[in-house]
């Protein structure tokens, strides 16, 4: 039925016919006669194709997990509630755009309307449910702006892992985990470093955490239920943090070879398995789009809609905060504010648990935020931008993917809160621009890289209007470009209007603007672009190697013909991230940080951080720095070298793409389940165009593009884009990992947008009707 879901199928809710027409890459194009019934109908594809995926992300949301998988998931679930939002519904509505309740309430009619159909007959339903004994559960519009969790926001796990570093080292050596731009000594908010506990994290990452299986989770007992409050670890978490980003640019008509703007994007997010992402195209009377989002989420937030195209990358901003509160000896929900208490709101849940009774559990909320953790006469309270009305990730794309003209698009900016974002912005008149924007928190007196007091002496002060942000209109360098780097103006005075400090590294960033500085371009060379596997960091090591009075015979000869590219048959690219991450990397935190345990706290560590420590080496490394440099680079190299040479044999034989490989993992795996996909060689690294982070313990890499596009802005049908490993989430459908083999590769697939062109390239055509 996957297959070959044709004919006509009757939906509830359906004002009039509406039709599916899949393309031979996967890719929907829903055509309705209506908004209203548009909506429906990408809600009952999103279940079509994703439907584990979007229950999945429900129940995980809601704090709902334990009702269909036992008591191993309550841990979670408690969690999960404690960051849903609690606020002002009618505001939060009108947050996004004026018709977003329609449209949710639509959306979910047509997931539901797919449950309805599927449920009929349960062969329909992917197999993960059979494997998993559950079954999907009936939506509610509410549903889709409650959760919050899926919004990348920042820096609340940064602010706790400084507060504990900075009691025993100073803030330069915590620049090898986190560097800060510009440089500064984080502020004293008068509470001191190591006061604030590791376990203030637990409920935060587990609230955000991915849902993960195992046959002993399933199986746990009520009475083991605690147990599973840590199910991923810290450095797992960091690493996330540390490289979710993307790349976007667009290129003005007059540098492209055709005279029109070409606009590139792709967002850097986990693999995951299905892709997070989902190519779509909506038409209906007033409306035709067509682009990414998440499948949860009726519209798209990257794309075009035949006039404009946009899309995004992080802008890291800092959204969030950990406050600390003195508690009343005599009443521990009561505490400290100024000369007198505050009561603490005390909400009691009920979980529903497999096979168990129902469990209730009260949960405590400040004027802060949720309550995550108390010991000590203190409790944690997490300020986050999520607890806003108009906070719910991506949705805000309700009202820019309307947008056909910079001012209609910024205007639809404003309701675009998270994640804080670089939008870029070309449309077929030729202007191009750039804005950033989000929801971003006003702090006086502090600067937000420190967990501070909660007694009302410091807290936001509203939220920067994005007339405050800056805004790039059709630049004379014909082109706007971001990469998650440190992008605010050079006389940006960061003391009156502070909007973070912690940006990713630079290596992106730097690659691109030098391959867009010169020359014309085009939708190939666009391409190639996001598929470059140009090494910066990789270039900088080499120099430093180039220094060395002492280097092995082997490292010498494949550094001194390396163009830095980290290619799947490059010897050089081998050794240079074998020995940056195995040998390097640890060396330099054994001898800068002398505490071992320590260590574990600046994983994966900063690209920028420890290079520019080891350029421009200080008293960190002694009282003869450059030798101590010397020494250390010498030695790691030597022990990297070596290795290499008992894993892969002789250096003609090292291959990068031999270690560096893509995999997507099932989440039921564990379960035995053999629906992965991959292993895939893969180019690149977490500091190339082609973004591709790997874990450290094998070279799996974990993250990168979720989705590619380039867009032809005015001759749409020639635009490009892939997904991996498939659009499709059922294992059964041969849209589920077709793509993958061109993602490796560095390949495209059409990204149709004219009628007759998405008509001959139509495979799969599926009619909706009314009911009744």
């Amino acid at each position: 039925m996957k297959d070959g879901m044709t004919g006509e199928i009757a939906i509830e809710g359906l004002a009039a016919p509406a039709e599916i027409r899949v393309d031979e890459w996967g890719i929907p194009h829903i055509r309705a006669e209506s908004e209203a019934d548009l909506f429906l109908a990408q809600g009952f594809n999103a279940a079509r194709d994703r439907l584990w995926q979007i229950d999945l992300w429900r129940k995980r949301g809601l704090g709902r997990l334990a009702a269909s998988f036992g008591p191993g998931y309550l841990a979670q679930d408690i969690a999960a509630r404690k960051v849903l939002f609690r606020g002002d519904m009618a505001a939060e509505w009108v947050s996004y755009a004026p018709d977003t309740r329609a449209i949710c309430e639509a959306f979910v009619a047509g997931v539901n309307g797919y449950i309805a159909w599927a449920l009929e007959d349960p062969a329909r339903l992917p197999p993960e449910f059979a494997l998993t004994g559950s079954a999907p559960e009936p939506w509610a519009a509410e549903d889709v702006v409650r959760i919050r969790s899926h919004a990348l926001t920042r820096n609340a796990i940064s602010e706790v892992i400084r507060s504990n570093l900075l009691a025993g080292l100073g803030p330069e050596t915590d620049l090898l985990r986190k560097n800060l731009e510009p440089k500064r000594v984080p502020g004293d908010t008068g509470i001191a470093p190591g006061s604030v506990p590791m376990a203030v994290l637990d409920d935060f990452r587990l609230a955000t955490a991915g849902v993960s299986f195992s046959p002993e989770r399933l199986a746990a007992p009520l009475a083991e239920a605690g147990r599973w409050r840590r199910v991923d670890s810290l450095a797992q978490v960091v690493a996330d943090a540390t490289w979710t980003g993307s790349n976007n640019w667009a290129v003005s008509g007059a540098r492209s070879s055709t005279g029109r703007p070409v606009m590139a994007g792709d967002p850097h997010r986990n693999h995951a398995l299905p892709a997070l992402r989902y190519l779509v195209h909506l038409t209906a009377p007033g409306l035709d789009v067509i682009g990414a989002g998440e499948p949860c989420v009726p519209g798209i937030s990257m794309g075009h809609n035949g006039t404009a195209a946009f899309t995004q990358t992080i802008f890291s901003a800092d959204q969030e905060d950990i406050f600390v509160l003195t508690l009343d000896p005599a009443c521990p929900t009561r505490y400290r504010q100024g000369e007198g208490w505050a009561e603490m709101e005390q909400v009691t849940e009920t979980f529903e648990v497999k096979g168990a009774e129902p469990q209730e559990r009260t949960l405590l909320f400040t004027r802060y935020g949720p309550v995550l953790h108390s010991e000590g006469g203190r409790a944690y309270a997490l300020r986050s931008v999520w607890f806003e009305p108009g906070s719910a990730a991506y949705l805000g794309g309700l009202s820019t993917m309307r947008a056909k003209t910079l001012p209609a698009f910024r205007d639809g900016l404003r309701r675009f809160a998270t994640p804080s974002l670089n939008h870029l912005y070309a449309d077929v008149s030729g202007t191009i621009a750039w804005q950033p924007a989000g929801m971003i928190p006003v702090r006086r007196g502090w600067d937000g890289l420190m967990p501070l007091p909660g007694d009302g002496s410091l807290d936001w002060d509203g939220f920067l209007d994005l007339d405050t942000l800056p805004l790039v209109t059709d630049p004379a360098e014909g082109f706007v470009a971001s990469a998650n780097e440190a992008n605010l103006p050079t006389d940006w005075d960061h003391a009156a209007v502070q909007v973070g400090y912690e940006w990713l590294e630079k290596s992106r960033a730097l690659r691109l603007r030098a391959a867009l500085a010169s020359g014309t371009h085009d939708v190939a060379d666009a391409c190639a672009l996001q598929t470059d596997a140009l090494s910066l960091p990789g270039l900088r090591l080499k120099a430093l190697v180039g220094g060395l009075a002492e280097t092995p015979a082997e490292a010498k000869a494949l550094f001194a013909g390396w163009d830095g590219v980290l290619g799947v048959d490059s010897a050089a690219g081998a050794l240079c991230e074998f020995w940056w991450e195995k040998h390097l990397k640890p060396g330099i935190l054994a001898r800068l940080v002398p505490d071992a345990a320590l260590r574990p706290l600046f994983a994966p560590g900063d690209v920028e951080g420890i290079l520019t420590a080891l350029e421009q080496p200080e008293a960190l490394f002694g009282p003869a720095p450059e030798a101590a440099r010397d020494a250390l680079l010498a030695e790691t190299l030597a022990g990297a070298v070596a290795a290499l040479l008992a894993a892969q044999g002789a250096p003609e034989g090292w291959r990068w793409g031999a270690l560096h490989h893509g995999y997507f993992e099932h989440p039921l795996a564990p379960l035995g389940a053999k629906l992965d996909v991959g292993p895939l060689e893969k180019p690149g690294s977490a500091s190339t165009v082609m973004h591709a982070a790997y874990r450290g313990s094998d070279f799996r890499v974990t993250m990168g593009a979720s989705v590619r596009f380039v867009i032809d802005v005015g001759n749409w049908d020639a635009s490009r884009c892939i997904n991996a490993p498939g659009q499709s989430g059922d294992p059964r459908s041969p849209h589920y990992a077709d793509l993958a083999p061109l993602w490796a590769k560095g390949e495209y697939v059409p990204f149709l947008y004219s009628d007759a062109a998405v008509e001959a390239a139509t495979r799969q055509r599926i009619a909706l009707v009314p009911a009744g």
